[in-house]
């Protein structure tokens, strides 16, 4: 599908992009005529010859100067920054089995990794007087599932904050940033997970994914989003057409959060 070429000659980065969420927002943007950089700490499993992959730990200050230093030598500047990756491995029981070690990493991929990207390129983007940076974040940044992921839900409400007052010293000075939260991915990983569920509890599938809809209290919608869905809504805020919009949140849950 092409989207009338409008992202090209934009160079862009999409943070853990070798699969769901990221993999579809690096194809989407690939789409719309973007030079598109993924970043991870493997290669994917199918490469992708059109995107430039760059192998590197995130979690890292190491691995973020790595990511920076190599685009800014080999493209001189980059116009969108789509800060994706994330996640939680911290195990569950509540706030008692988690020790210091899983704060600080869960903080540190899910928080500082993009903080120090947008430290790297926003001197750039500020002198270019144009650039987008989206900050991918969660639902969980206002929705927190304590049993096993408090620290990747405080850091994602960490995230969006910090999000909102980097917008208001930046946006003045030409650089749009945006938060996307999503809700529930079906992603592979997530496949996976609704297999194991089914699996150990002698259900099927469908009974496994709907006790996850369940613990989130329900997705109105009826089913989590697809990767495609989320890329879709990245793809139109980092465009042309969305030139006005800075500083704000925008929430793709299928109705999970409960209030307004």
């Amino acid at each position: 599908m092409q989207f009338n070429n409008e992202l090209s000659g934009k160079i862009a980065l999409v943070t853990g992009g070798t699969k769901g969420a990221g993999k579809a927002i690096a194809e989407r943007l690939l789409d719309a005529g973007a030079t598109v950089i993924i970043t991870a700490r493997n290669a994917p499993a199918q490469a992708n010859d059109q995107l430039h992959f760059i192998a590197a730990d995130l979690s890292t200050s190491a691995g973020a100067g790595k990511v920076a230093q190599e685009i800014l030598s080999l493209f001189g500047r980059l116009d969108i920054l789509v800060n994706n990756l994330g996640g939680s491995e911290t195990p569950g029981g509540g706030f008692a089995v988690l020790s210091d070690d899983d704060w600080e990493q869960t903080l540190q991929t899910n928080l500082l990794a993009p903080v120090r990207l947008d430290r790297a390129f926003l001197p750039q983007m500020l002198e270019q007087k144009s650039g987008v940076i989206i900050h991918i974040a969660s639902i969980q940044g206002k929705l927190p599932l304590y049993d096993s992921t408090l620290p990747y839900a405080a850091a994602k409400a960490g995230l969006i904050n910090y999000s909102k007052g980097l917008s208001n010293e930046v946006s003045p000075k030409g650089v749009r940033v945006l938060t996307v939260s999503p809700g529930w991915i079906m992603t592979t990983a997530s496949n996976r997970m609704v297999a194991r569920i089914a699996e150990s509890s002698g259900t099927t599938e469908q009974a496994a994914t709907q006790s996850i809809m369940d613990a989130l209290g329900g997705i109105p919608y009826g089913r989590p989003a697809q990767p495609a869905e989320v890329a879709e809504l990245v793809g139109f805020l980092v465009s042309p057409r969305a030139g006005y919009l800075t500083g704000t949140e925008y929430v793709i849950d299928g109705g999970t959060i409960p209030t307004i």
